[in-house]
């Protein structure tokens, strides 16, 4: 591991740093907020997963998120979207698939197999190293993102909830069976067989009998232009009512997309996570 950069940052440490990813074959660059606390020992760990076109920077500048986890004793890791410079023909042709546009799944289907292999990244070898290199608490972790990154807080979480003790989202993908940027992702990722999507569904997730064991936090945005076509919350919070997973999605008049709707609430998301860890 490589430090890319470091600045102190409410008391505490913004990190970039750098690897040869096993999971992807390239490098890959991810971001660290060791917060004060983490001098003392260590530390709950919340995760969050960006959406499409982003990198690990777009939070660590944008969200303001440092300032909440320096007040609460939370280590934050934002890692990268997708593989870089993996040279697949077609990669970088458009926003949603391909580069910035991982669906942090393990593509199954040639050419992308051999390097589209975010959910290995994530949730085993990233483990690993930031488990190794940093103060962090592996007992005490939570995973959250925002819209792509939403759907990867979600589908993660529900699949390795004895891991991620709690759940949040900003604007997710709640069903990408059902929506175009799912459809593209997936089939292009994973094949035509419907059925091994619903692994990376969070509303198959929740029907399939996956839970949580504590109540989940959406935060989706009344104005956000992606809200009926491509993110359904209402799939989501149907399955849950029937299921009887306990799930909050409010619905924020006025906010759209953006960081700035992030920036707006990640306060309490980050609040609600120390609750639960």
């Amino acid at each position: 591991m490589n430090t890319v950069s470091e600045n102190i940052c409410f008391g505490g440490t913004q990190g970039v740093y750098s690897h040869q990813s096993s999971a992807t074959g390239t490098p890959m660059q991810f971001a660290v907020y060791q917060p004060p606390q983490a001098a003392d020992g260590p530390v709950p760990v919340l995760w969050y997963l960006s959406g499409l076109t982003c990198t690990e920077e777009n939070f660590t500048v944008k969200a303001g998120a440092q300032r909440y986890a320096a007040e609460h004793g939370i280590m934050l890791v934002a890692p990268d979207t997708s593989p870089r410079g993996a040279n697949i023909a077609g990669e970088d042709d458009s926003y949603d698939f391909g580069s910035g546009a991982g669906f942090y799944v393990n593509a199954s289907e040639a050419p992308w197999s051999s390097n589209y292999r975010m959910y290995d990244y994530i949730v085993d070898e990233l483990q690993a190293l930031v488990m190794k290199n940093f103060a962090a608490d592996a007992g005490r972790q939570g995973i959250t993102g925002h819209s792509m990154g939403g759907h990867g807080a979600l589908t993660i979480g529900l699949n390795n909830s004895d891991r991620y003790r709690s759940i949040s989202a900003f604007s997710p993908i709640c069903a990408p069976s059902q929506c175009p940027w799912g459809d593209k992702a997936l089939g292009g990722y994973l094949g035509n067989n419907k059925e091994s999507w619903k692994r990376h569904d969070a509303t198959e997730l929740i029907k399939s009998g996956a839970r949580s064991a504590n109540r989940i936090l959406i935060d989706q945005g009344d104005a956000d232009q992606f809200l009926a076509e491509q993110l359904k919350p209402e799939l989501f919070q149907a399955a849950c009512d029937a299921g009887g997973q306990a799930v909050e999605i409010r619905m924020q008049p006025g906010y759209d997309h953006s960081y700035y709707f992030i920036g707006s609430f990640i306060g309490e998301h980050i609040a609600f996570h120390a609750h639960c860890l």
